[in-house]
């Protein structure tokens, strides 16, 4: 289908649906829905060859992640983000430039992009705390957006959050009220500033009740099953093991979940679990009716599309930024938590 099929199967002019799928302000929110699903049912997908003859822009969104990050490569929560990108930019005739490369080089390939008009924003993922690629960016001077927050008092940039300190503080008062006093924290590589502020929350929320957690029962490293089942075990064979963990993720409380069951205990009975859960597409924690875990719970897909109109809203429009999008994760309760023993 051209884009004079799908024109006339709405009912608009080719001029309309043009605007509606690069995000012109004329167009009303309700055409624009309308367009885009219609171009999403039918499959339709802008030529992003002749757009960029016909624009002067290369039609292509940059995603540049350092070596030291890999691990966000193998990362399901990634493969979810860079998805729910990739269909927003598609259907907007945009491509992913996709590059790894050594941490000392970024600045070469930041400014050789630029140089090259290989890109018309970049997406910044896997934010570390005090992050130098916020600086180069600003200095660079191509649009771009983080996908997560290196300061909470720096608005000088566009960045797209989840609010982790609040889901985790929230996560764990809920296990406080069901009881438990020695709760373990599975936390992700604390050097990334989503980690960092969940490890905040976890502790803020012990310290309002008026108790101190047990740096014995607070773990970091990649958030994957084998971390979860390792660190879950070494903690549950302790003199005083916790009665219930704070997993970073679902493949962490899967593997946390592993190791219960290998010491002939019951999650949810004689150990409670509560995660972060992405939202995973392929992954999911359970059905919507009848979770696996209780969950703070934040798709990540939708990240991915937030981010992307984010970007290309300051493609469009470099003036009307920086823009900041903050996101509350829902809590979802399921039967890997309850009371704590002897409650």
């Amino acid at each position: 289908m051209n884009l004079k099929d799908l024109a006339a199967s709405l009912g608009l002019s080719q001029t309309t649906v043009s605007r509606a799928l690069n995000g012109y302000p004329e167009v009303s929110e309700a055409t624009r829905k309308r367009v885009r699903e219609a171009a999403r049912v039918h499959g339709y997908r802008p030529d992003s060859r002749a757009r960029s003859l016909a624009t002067g822009k290369a039609m292509c969104i940059g995603l540049v992640l350092p070596i030291s990050a890999k691990q966000e490569i193998v990362n399901p929560v990634f493969a979810d983000f860079v998805a729910g990108a990739g269909e927003t930019l598609s259907a907007r005739g945009y491509d992913i430039m996709l590059s790894l490369v050594n941490e000392e080089d970024q600045s070469s390939v930041y400014r050789s992009m630029l140089k090259k008009g290989r890109v018309d924003g970049l997406i910044m993922q896997a934010p570390l705390t005090g992050d130098e690629r916020i600086a180069l960016l600003q200095d660079v001077g191509l649009p771009f957006v983080v996908h997560g927050r290196v300061s909470d008092h720096d608005d000088t940039y566009s960045w797209m959050d989840i609010d982790n300190r609040h889901a985790f503080h929230r996560a764990t008062d809920h296990l406080l009220d069901l009881g438990h006093r020695r709760i373990a924290l599975l936390n992700g590589i604390e050097a990334m500033d989503f980690a960092h502020r969940r490890r905040d929350g976890f502790l803020d929320a012990i310290a309002s009740r008026g108790f101190r957690a047990d740096e014995n029962l607070m773990a970091s490293a990649a958030m994957t099953e084998i971390y979860g089942y390792e660190a879950a075990g070494r903690m549950l064979d302790l003199p005083e093991p916790p009665t219930a963990f704070l997993a970073s993720s679902l493949l962490v409380g899967m593997g946390a979940h592993r190791a219960i069951e290998a010491r002939g205990q019951r999650m949810g009975h004689d150990i409670s679990v509560v995660i972060h859960d992405d939202g995973l597409s392929y992954l999911p924690n359970g059905s919507d009716n009848v979770p696996i875990f209780t969950a703070t719970h934040s798709p990540v897909r939708d990240a991915g599309h937030i981010c992307a109109d984010m970007l290309l809203r300051l493609i469009q429009n470099p003036k009307i930024g920086p823009i900041q999008t903050k996101l509350e994760a829902s809590l979802r309760l399921g039967p890997s938590s309850g009371p704590a023993p002897n409650q």
